[in-house]
């Protein structure tokens, strides 16, 4: 959408949306995120992480085909809410698929792939949108929006030869495909490897002790310190979307026209930020599993919160009050010239890269980790829905902000940025380099101090080093799977 909110064929179209209209337009992708979460949970215990995926395609089709067909934005804000489903479904979902055939050492450079995929599709679908605006007409925008059907055509024709998640199945009784997929995930097929039978061992025993807990239903997310969990996955989603980052990724085109730049050359600045997104995301895909979780939380939300103050005390500096709005359009009604509009652009594209390295990818790793087997699915789903909800909020709030009062927003939400950084430091243990399983003791009664936990000590690794030593001996651990 931001490649095209700004172009003369879309503000034409749908009678130029400013303020609360177009809120309403940009938030409602996430409006139907947050009712796509909500089932996503049960939806993926029956079917499997897997097929929930596939299953979610359907309405992202079905959302597109509003959207092209859109005749106002009462449509397309429908449409947008359609393919905001899909997107809850998947957004909650592919993490915990992918956590959960993982191994421990590569889990958080995994999850980051779909950060990067994400990424990627952004910035294609960006300028396809700035190609696209060169159309006349509304074939313009509706050329762009037809072309979302070609992801989700190939995403649905590859799901099937992937393979579905070992911990799901040990969840739904089928133990034997469970083996053969955690071998084969593992160790290449060798159901005899001692990292295959030591896991398996930590999944059956961890998940026999959660079906023996006394509470059910929704009380599993809050009895028996789960809230621990339920607080940080949720928390640290909420969090990814108050620091702000996000303003840049839906209303840049709007930053930039406060710093002075217009046109094609707002347009192309603006595809800039997403390639560096790109960029540094890949980076980061390198070191997350080295450096842990909460370094990159704590000091990714302090310099987020250093760049947003920056912005804003340029643009309330220097900024000069536009009536009418900036070439017209209302939500933009500062603007600044000179030596500030370059600050204004460089610590926009540095909060980018900050949030690129850090709360951007991290926070959907974390958030897919802290769960119990049983409770994951739908765990996962709830602390997307947390963070679908405050993008629906923001994505609401931004344009009337920007309205109103304007370069205070950066402020606010630089504020929030440090507030962040506490509670990460506070309340989040690290989780690096740890099984999933093993997660638990973390957030246990018991359990260490965040501040005093670091990536590895992975009791995992001396179960591995005990089936070896018994194998060596010859006791034959590995019959049960033959």
């Amino acid at each position: 959408m931001s490649a095209i909110i700004g172009t003369h064929q879309y503000i034409n179209y749908f009678n130029d949306p400013h303020g609360l209209t177009q809120g309403a337009i940009g938030s409602a992708l996430a409006a139907g995120s947050v009712v796509g979460a909500l089932f996503a949970g049960p939806l993926s215990d029956k079917f499997g992480r897997r097929d929930a995926i596939f299953l979610a395609c359907l309405w992202w089709l079905l959302g597109t085909a509003v959207q092209v067909a859109c005749t106002g934005y009462g449509m397309l804000i429908a449409g947008r809410i359609l393919n905001g489903v899909c997107v809850g479904i998947t957004s909650s979902q592919v993490p915990v698929y992918l956590a959960e055939i993982a191994k421990k050492e590569k889990r958080g450079s995994i999850i980051v792939i779909q950060q990067l995929a994400i990424e990627w599709g952004i910035l294609i679908m960006f300028f396809v949108g700035y190609g696209c605006s060169f159309i006349s007409g509304d074939a313009s925008f509706r050329t762009a929006w037809g072309i979302q059907f070609v992801p989700a055509v190939l995403l649905m024709l590859g799901i099937p030869f992937l393979p579905r998640s070992p911990r799901w199945l040990a969840k739904v009784g089928r133990e034997e495909k469970a083996i053969e997929v955690l071998a084969r995930i593992q160790a290449h097929g060798k159901t005899d490897d001692p990292l295959v039978i030591a896991e398996w061992e930590e999944i059956t025993t961890i998940l026999a002790a959660e079906r023996e807990a006394p509470y059910s239903g929704w009380r599993r997310f809050v009895k028996n310190g789960m809230w621990r969990r339920t607080f940080a996955g949720m928390s640290v989603q909420a969090w990814q979307q108050l620091s702000g980052a996000n303003v840049m990724t839906y209303y840049v085109v709007y930053v930039f026209q406060m710093a002075h730049l217009s046109g094609n050359i707002n347009l192309i600045s603006s595809g800039v930020q997403y390639a560096l997104f790109i960029v540094f995301t890949t980076v980061v895909f390198f070191f997350i599993d080295r450096t842990g979780r909460r370094p990159l939380l704590i000091y990714g939300a302090i310099g987020m919160g250093i760049c947003q103050f920056i912005v804003g005390g340029v643009l309330g500096t220097y900024g000069e009050y536009v009536p009418g709005g900036v070439g017209g359009n209302e939500n933009v009604i500062i603007q600044v010239t000179g030596q500030p509009s370059h600050v204004v652009i460089a610590f926009s594209y540095m909060l980018i890269i900050v949030y690129a390295l850090t709360l951007a990818p991290v926070a959907w790793v974390y958030a897919a980790e802290v769960w119990s087997l049983e409770t994951r699915a739908t765990g996962m789903a709830l602390a997307s829905v947390a963070n679908w909800l405050f993008n629906f909020a923001l994505g609401l709030f931004v344009p009337p902000a920007f309205h109103n009062i304007s370069w205070k927003t950066f402020i606010i939400f630089g504020v929030l940025c440090f507030g962040a950084a506490v509670q990460a430091f506070v309340f989040y243990p690290e989780t690096a380099k740890k099984s999933l399983e093993e997660i638990e003791i973390l957030f246990s009664k018991g359990g260490p101090r965040p501040w005093k936990t670091r990536p590895g000590d992975s009791l995992l690794d001396a179960k591995i080093a005990q089936v070896q030593e018994l194998q060596q001996k010859g006791e034959g651990l590995g019959e049960r799977f033959g």
